[in-house]
């Protein structure tokens, strides 16, 4: 295991004023790499650019490193934060397991890193709050002051652009499981619950596409916001910002204020009615499901149970239909109170990954993710968010995302295989679930035409990302 690393010591200065709302879009394009961005339905939006303090860590400890360190940078500070929502926070992610980030198009995201960003614009209900933070032995309030009346007058007036770039288009795709491999992968899996050793699996998926033109991030996050305004949404840049981690996931992991701690079930999908009156009969129809109520179920039981000794009290919500533009979802609210004070970081170790991501019992279903799927799942599926001084935060699963360079974007979904499951209808499962970030990506009148039937390229073929 590899120790997390601060690039900076722990003393900690920043401040905050408020601001006159920059666009969006223009206030992404003019601050530096890495970039940040998060939001959430209960949470404001921050865009974070550079890096006050980078914590990196690799191996099995990585949850336990990134807590020691992100303690030590807070250990000290002179923080005014002007208002909640801006005070500094580090964000980032970790790879859904060891040793899924070691191939493409991971190598520049390790295992676990999260950022405070040296600039931070947040908008909250209250108004647009600009946020300047250093952390080192050389930080100065005066330093930091100075530098935030240089960015007030550097973000001051920035206004929308005319017209959003419009989005890439796609030249060709590859993916990285054939139609038949699936059906194989799947057969086995069942296989293996027959035979006692798993009850579930969830298995995924990666698709490349190859871009027409440039990757518009600010624009791509624009449109996410405007079509999922009720997912979390987040994008992480590496430090060299040549690629970005981004998505929309409808799926919380969990979230820690205080003693209170809020989480779901999310599991078992359905697609969206072309008519208010199939949309219902949609939901129905999968309220009534057994496959699909036996595999949320499995969910539901599973984080009950892993916030148990935590707990002083844990109770659920009603099993409801959760819509969203492309699909619909069996969704069960989690609350519960601690017994004892703990920090974000112990809730996520416990409860990552849960069976919708994962499967039963999570170290079999693990090993037969490994020996099913040809590719690395890096962080796809696993826990972004924040933590700040106090130790509270707020984690999501990453789910309906994908990895963008200038010119070629990789996404990934996943179904869980349970007894009844069928091949070819989570196949079709699958496809709906990459139309979220598929969407953003073509181009044409009509968005939502599949072009997933497309004749697969080969390695040999595969397009330069240029």
């Amino acid at each position: 295991m590899e120790p997390a690393r601060s690039r900076s010591s722990p003393t900690l200065v920043s401040r905050t004023t408020a601001v006159e709302s920059p666009a969006f879009a223009a206030a992404f394009e003019a601050l530096p790499t890495p970039r940040t961005t998060w939001t959430a339905p209960d949470d404001a939006l921050v865009l974070g650019g550079g890096a006050a303090a980078t914590l990196t860590a690799d191996g099995a400890d990585r949850f336990a490193a990134i807590r020691a360190a992100t303690d030590e940078l807070f250990a000290s500070g002179d923080v005014h934060a002007g208002t909640e929502a801006a005070r500094p926070r580090v964000f980032g992610g970790f790879a859904f397991h060891e040793g899924a980030c070691a191939g493409e198009p991971w190598e520049s995201f390790p295992e676990a890193r999260f950022v405070l960003p040296r600039i931070q614009v947040t908008f909250a209900d209250n108004g647009t709050w600009l946020t300047v933070t250093d952390a080192g032995p050389d930080a100065s309030a005066t330093a930091v002051e100075t530098r935030l009346d240089r960015e007030v007058e550097r973000l001051a007036g920035r206004q929308a652009a005319e017209s959003r770039p419009p989005r890439p288009g796609i030249r060709d795709q590859r993916r990285t499981t054939s139609r038949d491999a699936w059906r194989a992968s799947v057969t086995a899996a069942l296989g293996r619950i027959g035979d006692g050793e798993i009850r579930k699996v969830v298995l995924a998926q990666a698709l490349e596409a190859a871009l027409d033109d440039k990757f518009p991030r600010a624009a791509t996050l624009e449109r996410l916001a405007a079509k999922y305004p009720d997912c979390h949404r987040y994008c992480f840049e590496p430090d060299d910002g040549s690629s970005v981690f981004f998505g929309a996931t409808p799926e919380r992991l969990v979230s820690l204020r205080g003693r209170t701690v809020e989480t779901d079930a999310l599991a078992g999908t359905t697609g969206r009615g072309e008519t208010p009156a199939e949309d219902e009969w949609l939901a129905e129809e999968l309220l009534a499901d057994d496959k699909n109520v036996h595999e949320h179920e499995l969910v539901a039981e599973t984080v009950r149970d892993q916030l148990e000794p935590f707990a002083a009290s844990v109770s659920a919500g009603d099993r409801r239909v959760r819509r969203l533009a492309t699909v619909q979802h069996l969704h069960t609210p989690i609350t519960a109170e601690l017994s004892a004070d703990r920090h974000v970081l112990e809730l996520v170790e416990a409860l990552h990954p849960t069976p919708a991501v994962g499967g039963l019992p999570p170290g079999r279903a693990l090993e037969t993710i490994h020996e099913t799927e040809p590719f690395d799942r890096g962080w796809y599926a696993a826990p972004v968010g924040w933590i700040d001084a106090a130790g509270n935060g707020a984690f999501a699963v990453a789910i309906r995302s994908a990895v963008a360079t200038r010119r070629l974007a990789t996404l990934f979904a996943g179904v869980g295989v349970v007894a009844d499951s069928d091949p070819d209808r989570e196949w079709d499962e699958i496809q709906l679930k990459y139309r979220p970030i598929l969407d953003e990506l073509e181009t044409g009148s009509d968005p939502d035409a599949a072009r997933l039937d497309d004749p697969l390229w080969t390695d040999a073929d595969r397009p330069a990302d240029d």
